[in-house]
């Protein structure tokens, strides 16, 4: 599926590529024509799946293994970048993580290494990335948030505040940025088959217990287009886009209320 017609030697950088979305949104650059930087924890991991893009796609791959929730992955990332003298076309900064349980059992460290990885390296790496991108008057940005941006979350107290802060900053800079040829998409999808319920340690919500989830490459599908098409919000799925909108009339308490019953522990 082409979507555009990419300028020669385009480089997209995806983090949390080890598996889930940032996979099959990396997979999907492949297929574009992009040549591909994966950036995640596991180089190890990462040099196997960019062997497999590339053979595949035909493309040139970079792994960069980092650790996201550190407090200068950024930095480091950029260097590596400029070291291999690569100015990213794309941005997809995918890379999260969740904590699912009561927020006073829960441990700051885990907490503050969410918030960091969520929120702090994905701001920078924007940061960093962006000034390259208006320079030459063309780039796409995605940041991953979620369904769970609209609304307050028990249960999941700081993860869904954390996306509440990907979604309205990337709006934001979205309206700042929209006469200097770069775009920004904050694509938010709901539950979805990853590895994320597992190390989120969420199998036993009621969001995910017992349903039938999308995959991960349903999201990606659906998401590359998007972000290729310059769309602001990019909410996967016609009954999350329904949710959204529904959530918007209803009282603030009623709808934490409703959460915490739908969330919570089953």
């Amino acid at each position: 599926m082409k979507t555009q017609v990419k300028p020669r030697n385009s480089w997209a950088v995806v983090t949390g590529t080890s598996g889930g979305i940032g996979l099959e949104i990396a997979r999907n650059l492949g297929v574009e024509g992009y040549d591909v930087v994966l950036v995640a924890r596991s180089a190890e991991k990462l040099e196997a799946l960019a062997a497999d893009i590339a053979k595949k796609s035909g493309v040139r791959t970079l792994v960069i293994g980092a650790d996201l929730s550190a407090r200068n992955a950024a930095d480091l990332v950029v260097a590596e970048l400029q070291r291999h003298s690569i100015e990213p076309e794309i941005l997809v900064n995918n890379a999260g993580l969740g904590l699912f349980g009561v927020h006073l059992d829960l441990k700051l460290e885990d907490e503050q290494a969410m918030m960091d990885l969520n929120m702090t390296t994905l701001t920078r790496l924007t940061k960093l990335l962006l000034p390259g991108m208006v320079r030459r008057k063309h780039g796409r940005i995605m940041n991953v948030a979620s369904t769970a941006a609209f609304q307050p979350g028990p249960y999941m107290a700081v993860y869904y505040a954390t996306k509440a802060y990907v979604l309205y900053y990337s709006e934001a800079i979205a309206e700042e940025l929209k006469d200097t040829g770069v775009t920004v998409t904050v694509l938010c999808p709901g539950p979805t088959v990853s590895g994320f319920q597992d190390k989120a340690n969420m199998n036993d919500s009621g969001l995910v217990k017992g349903r039938k989830l999308p995959t991960s490459k349903d999201v990606a599908d659906y998401a590359v287009p998007a972000m290729m098409a310059g769309k602001r919000v990019a909410i996967h799925g016609l009954m999350n886009r329904i949710m959204v909108q529904a959530i918007r009339f209803a009282p603030r308490d009623m709808t934490t209320k409703l959460v915490a019953m739908i969330s919570g522990p089953k």
